[in-house]
């Protein structure tokens, strides 16, 4: 089976008869972060951000209302993680696959594009870099150097 992410807010979503994207904002529990150091901005998404939960709320145009603007209300999300259950808010996490229904474009109109996941580099991951291979990748670059500042720089948080 293909690894799949798990998203958090932040997360690009597009509607298949909408003209742009909108990103999702978690509403529904505030305590679940995922990839996130600092626990401050990825929030976990799950199957219960219904309704109006995106930063704009509007897909742009709606090609099913004839070209006029796009309100979103999402009235079930499909294809979520059965496996785990929130405790804050009784969700399912939501998945890259997972879709969204709208009342206006139908089951499934509304998919996620990113997931809303980025990658942070941590101390661990500099302690673990092969100084060969790095330094074939980048010549210019000195791993001993790179490695005592991301020391600094964690040992100061």
């Amino acid at each position: 089976m293909k690894e799949k992410h798990l998203v958090c807010q932040g997360a690009i979503c597009q509607c298949l008869f909408g003209s742009a994207t909108d990103t999702l904002k978690v509403k529904t529990q505030s305590k679940r972060y995922i990839n996130d150091r600092e626990a401050k901005t990825k929030l976990v998404a799950t199957h219960q951000e219904l309704g109006a939960t995106f930063e704009n709320n509007s897909f742009g145009s709606c090609s099913q209302k004839n070209g006029n603007p796009c309100t979103v209300s999402v009235t079930e999300w499909a294809d979520y993680y059965e496996n785990v259950t929130l405790e804050d808010n009784k969700g399912k996490i939501l998945l890259e696959d997972s879709t969204a229904t709208c009342p206006t474009g139908g089951s499934g109109c509304i998919k996620i594009s990113y997931h809303g996941q980025q990658a942070e580099l941590s101390k661990k991951n500099y302690q673990r870099v092969n100084s060969f291979i790095a330094e074939a990748l980048n010549p210019a670059g000195d791993m001993e150097t790179v490695q005592e500042s991301a020391e600094n720089i964690y040992d100061a948080e």
